[in-house]
């Protein structure tokens, strides 16, 4: 089997998997590192440069990178690196002087951005600093789009939303506020050398049963309630309030519920907790809050009596699974719930009425664009969707990546450039040894619980829709948790021909993820045969160059490895070494080829 290609930087980067699961490949372990050090501004300036807004994404990212924390690998829980985002966001300096800056003199290309969400900011974010002149259309008064009004203020408080969309901003955009775009081609005519689509998914789902246009007045659309809440045009809810839908929408509107004067609260899932949408930890704040969560049961009708909505009529299911993993559902009863208001969280869709179908924008059968996945263009060289636009809900660090990639397009295009031909990535590895037995990270295993978020008690949070419900964490929480990180961006770099083959780092590996053996015709062949199973195939293993005693090779299981530098400690010959791995990201600007080392 060949040597694996270590000067591939997305090798190394795989390896790095909380970075790797981030859609905008922020540097996890290089932000927590600066925390330990107490350095919050670098801190979060490390962070901004991928994910653009870390004060709110520590706030309300859906968390991607969690799931992957090799930390979940080797006790329970993963390194609670979203709420050390909010950590950096909360204890730096003012950060202002060290944001880019648009150059005084504009370099002639002249772009707009429909919405003024994270997707678009994102581009502004990266095309201000190249010259271009860009002008943002907004349909509410306020930046932030759907962040600002589906997401309530005891999640995201205004002042950190106001002073994030205001570092991009303040770059010099021209905002239009209060500007609903009307007309894409209209757009388009205005001279625009392109046009990006951040417009989210505004439409809310319907629930087509009977009943529900019988007492409209009592019914809601999921996020119209909430931006409703948020303009003010809702102020109290009866007593008694049925959510439908269990995605991240749905616990925002029966938590909002509760501050809004409802004290039964219930939520409604079709199937088992293990099919819901929402993310755990907003079901678990949902029941913190004395939310009911009810699985399930399916809708069938609203009651309505002399007018009024009184109750909803749903269907029990129980659900079976036959062998090919396909489930179907058996009506075993009925139950009728009281209720004075219905919440319908069922899901979002797109509203294209403002494009014209004659314009060169092509759509799919379900009125979506068609839109490349890598450069975001449609099929009008001048117009790129991205965010929730482009392919439906998801959430906001996907609509950062999204904008990221985007604004390399809109580069490549408007200076007559292959938007395909994509900049590369690239990578730099720095030693780590900083004396024969002494590392510029902390290498040792801390066994510590992850830090529980502490929250306001429930009377003080329910006074008010704008009390921030999670409190951060404490000094003592902070020195705990950023020790649990593995740092698993301090690679271990192997030499083949400085090793003697004298098996000491294969002795010292706590995990047995080292082994050295023949070589085999496959990867398949060597995992049979390492020191403990490798069985995890979505992570590599590490195959080097023939060793030059046996011609054996040294084989590692990156699947279990703690980065914890013991076998380079112990290497006699430093055969081992760990090095610090910086992944370059491709970013609008940088030329096609043209590699950062």
């Amino acid at each position: 089997m060949a040597a694996t290609d270590v000067s591939d930087p997305q090798y190394f980067h795989r390896v790095v998997d909380c970075q790797w699961a981030c859609p905008a490949h922020t540097n996890v372990p290089g932000y927590i590192r600066l925390i330990a050090q107490g350095r919050y501004t670098e801190s979060y300036l490390l962070n901004r440069e991928s994910n653009v807004f870390p004060g709110i994404l520590g706030r309300v990212c859906d968390r991607p990178c969690e799931p992957a924390c090799r930390r979940g690998r080797v006790e329970e829980k993963p390194v609670a690196i979203c709420r050390l985002k909010r950590v950096a966001s909360d204890h730096r300096d003012e950060i202002s002087a060290f944001l880019p800056k648009a150059p005084p003199v504009k370099n002639g290309k002249r772009v707009a951005l429909v919405g003024a969400g994270p997707a678009s900011l994102t581009v502004a974010n990266d095309l201000l600093p190249l010259g271009y002149d860009v002008t943002i259309y907004e349909r509410n008064a306020t930046p932030g789009g759907l962040m600002r009004i589906n997401i309530p203020s005891f999640r995201l408080p205004s002042q950190v939303l106001d002073e994030e969309c205001a570092y991009v901003i303040d770059m010099g955009a021209t905002m239009k506020y209060g500007t609903a775009v009307t007309s894409l081609k209209g757009l388009l005519d205005e001279g625009y050398d392109a046009v990006f689509v951040g417009s989210g998914a505004p439409k809310g789902k319907e629930l087509d049963i009977p009943g529900r246009w019988d007492a409209p007045e009592q019914v809601h659309i999921g996020i119209e309630f909430l931006a409703n809440v948020h303009f003010g045009h809702i102020e109290k809810l009866g007593p008694r309030v049925i959510i439908i839908g269990v995605g991240n929408t749905a616990m925002d509107c029966c938590r909002t519920s509760k501050r809004l004067g409802a004290t039964d609260v219930k939520v409604i899932a079709r199937r088992g907790r293990k099919h819901f949408k929402a993310s755990p930890w907003e079901l678990e704040d949902a029941e913190e809050e004395q939310v009911e969560i009810i699985e399930n049961h399916a809708p069938k009708r609203m009651v309505i009596e002399n007018g009024k909505l009184v109750g909803m009529e749903f269907e029990v299911l129980q659900w079976t699974e036959d062998a090919s993993g396909k489930q179907t559902s058996t009506v075993t009863g009925t139950i009728i719930m009281p209720c004075d208001q219905v919440i319908l969280a069922i899901g979002q869709d797109n509203a294209f009425e403002w494009i014209e179908r004659d314009i060169g924008v092509e759509f799919d059968g379900k009125g979506m664009p068609k839109v490349s996945k890598t450069t975001h263009q449609s099929t009008h060289p001048q117009v790129f969707f991205g965010g929730d636009a482009a392919w439906g809900p998801e959430n906001i660090i996907w609509a950062v990546a999204h904008g990221h990639a985007t604004a390399i397009s809109i580069d490549a295009q408007c200076h007559g450039r292959d938007v395909n031909d994509r900049p590369p990535y690239g990578m730099t590895l720095v030693s780590a040894k900083v004396g024969m037995h002494s590392w510029a990270y902390d290498n040792d295993y801390e066994g510590a619980k992850r830090a529980k978020m502490k929250h306001e008690d429930l009377a003080t949070r329910f006074k008010d829709l704008v009390t921030e419900v999670e409190l951060g964490f404490t000094a003592e929480q902070i020195a705990t948790e950023v020790g649990r990180c593995l740092n698993c961006d301090i690679q271990t770099q192997f030499t083949a021909s400085q090793c003697i083959e004298c098996d000491a780092c294969v002795d010292v590996c706590p995990t047995s993820c080292l082994t050295i053996t023949t070589n085999g015709t496959s990867e398949a062949d060597l995992r049979t045969r390492l020191s403990a199973p490798a069985a995890n195939m979505d992570q590599a293993v590490y195959v080097s160059d023939a060793l030059p005693q046996t011609k054996r090779v040294m084989v590692k299981d990156e699947d279990v490895c703690l980065h914890c530098g013991l076998c380079a400690e112990r290497c006699p010959t430093a055969a081992w070494d760990m090095q610090l791995f910086d992944l370059k990201k491709p970013v609008a600007g940088m030329l096609a080829g043209m590699a950062s080392v």
